[in-house]
This record gives C-alpha cells, structure tokens and sequence, in this order.
C-alpha cells in the first residue's frame, strides 16, 4: 500500500529494480522513492553499484528488470529533463567557457532557430555564468580555469537545460579540500534557489551528510533468508532523514554529526556487519521495501 502511494507522489521512483551484468548481479531489488525538490546524497562500498544507480535514473542503461519512473512515467532513453554533472568535467577543449554553456541551446535548436535566437542564447548563458561568479571569464578556454572553476561551467552546462533532476556522479572528487567546500556551499546555494531535485553520488562521507537532506547507504554487505551461496547484489541498507535547509560548514564539527558518519560507515562499509534485509536501518519516511518470500 505504501508503494502505491509514493508511486503516485514521487518524483523519482524504483521498484523492484534489479540490474546484472551476465551473471553478475549490481542491485539487487532496489526500492527508492524521492520526492521533488529533495538533495539526496548516496554513498557506499567501492563497487556497490552507486553509478549504476544513477546511470538508471539517469537512462543510460535499464534495468534488468524492475521499474524506474521519473515524474510518474517510465524513465526511458537519456533527455534533456535530467542534466548530468561528472568528476570528469564534460567540457570541450577547443570552445570558450560560453560556448561551452551554450552547446546544449544550440544542437537542441534547428538552425534558424539558432541564428535568430542567437542574442537570447547567448544573454541566458551569461546570466547562468554571472550567478556561478564566472562572467569575467567567459572568453577563457577550460585550461585557463582551475579545477573548481571548470566544475562551475559544467554546472550552467546543465542548468541552462532547465532539466527537473540533476544528477551528479562524483562531481567534488578531483579538486582539492579548499575548494571541494566552496563547491559544497555554492551546490547547496544553488539548490535553495533554483528548488532543484539533486540526485548527488559521492564516496566521501563527510560530504555527504553535508550535502544532503536524505542519505541513501547502498551496500553489498547484508544477509537474507536466500542461503549462503546466494549471489546478493547491493541493496539500500539505511536511509536517513537529514536536515532540509543549507548549513553552515560548522556542523562538521558537532559531535552529532561525526557520530552519523561513524553509524552509517558501521552499517554500509563494515564486511563483518551483516544485517538482515527484514531489519535495515530505513528511517526516512519515504522508505519502502518489497522482500521476496525467499528473502525474509
């Protein structure tokens, strides 16, 4: 009944969600529901399958089997209503930073459009480098940027889409701790403004109870009723409500706060700490669960 219902009002949706690679079993029976507007941030194990997850919502790859719904229909092929930022900046070399932004505008417009709507582009563009703090250097080429920088521009590069979910995989993970934060903080500015749902994929713990409003706990580290030499794949294993408004980097600090990066690196990294599927820490609200019979 509680899956019915978040079907209804979520905006992104799993259920069931299995995805294999021949014989090799990633996700195993993923339910997830999130709703509009959340920053959820999703960590686990090296090889757990957390871009796999994206790349699912994403529309990169299917499912082997299972449903994966954006906004209420099925997910289908990669579009323009889900933007896409990676550790690995997606910007061409040989164009300037506007340009840069402006090529989703341009191969998504027939060529008149291009040419008499060109002003308006490159205005909109603009506008998305002023609010990255990026307007004096909209002539530069990508080399000429730092690390952070780059990442910005591939920000716009998706925001101007205008899409209804960013997905980030690892966006963070190639620049220094200096400015990882001031990344972190201007994500977190942006999100408030635009009312943005983020889907935020990172291996950094610390980040991610940072980041997020909800942290999903992907992990192949559990047990079942399946047997031992049943071949498990990841599951989400924990699922915590987190605070739903920016904060200051101070809450690093609080005892609290490393006391959660302890409790989920416990329960999601520990190979020796094998919880069973019927009794995963799901605490959020919006968390379901389907258990086959052979599972509980």
């Amino acid at each position: 009944m509680k899956a019915a219902a978040l079907r209804q009002s979520s905006f992104l949706f799993f259920q069931d969600v299995y995805k294999s690679y021949g014989s090799k079993v990633v996700l195993d029976d993923i339910d997830l529901a999130v709703a509009q507007g959340e920053l959820v941030t999703v960590v686990g194990p090296s090889g757990c399958g957390k871009s796999t997850l994206l790349r699912l919502a994403l529309g990169q790859e299917l499912p082997s089997s299972g449903q994966v719904l954006i906004d209420g229909k099925p997910c289908g092929f990669a579009d323009r209503s889900r933007g896409i930022v990676y550790q690995k900046y997606s910007l061409f070399p040989h164009l300037n930073v506007v340009d840069n932004v402006l090529l989703g505008s341009r191969l998504s417009s027939g060529f008149f459009e291009r040419r008499r709507r060109r002003r308006e582009f490159e205005d909109e563009a603009m506008r998305y480098l002023r609010r990255m703090g990026l307007e004096e250097h909209s002539r530069k080429f990508p080399h000429e940027l730092s690390g952070g920088m780059r990442q910005r521009v591939a920000i716009a590069q998706s925001l101007i889409m205008k899409p209804k979910i960013l997905l980030m995989d690892e966006p963070f993970g190639a620049l220094d701790p200096g400015s990882r934060e001031n990344m972190q903080i201007f994500l977190l500015e942006l999100w408030e403004e635009f009312g943005m749902t983020i889907f935020f994929v990172t291996h950094d713990l610390e980040e991610a109870v940072f980041l997020g409003t909800r942290i999903i706990v992907l992990s192949q580290y559990y047990t079942d009723s399946r047997g031992e030499t049943a071949q498990r794949g990841a599951r989400v294993v924990c699922d915590y409500a987190l605070p739903k408004e920016a904060k200051s980097t101070a809450v690093k600090a609080a005892a609290s706060f490393g006391e959660l990066i302890q409790q989920i690196r416990e329960q999601g990294f520990n190979p020796a700490y094998l919880r069973h599927a019927s009794s995963f820490n799901l605490k959020h609200p919006h968390s379901f669960q389907t258990l086959r019979p052979e599972e509980r």
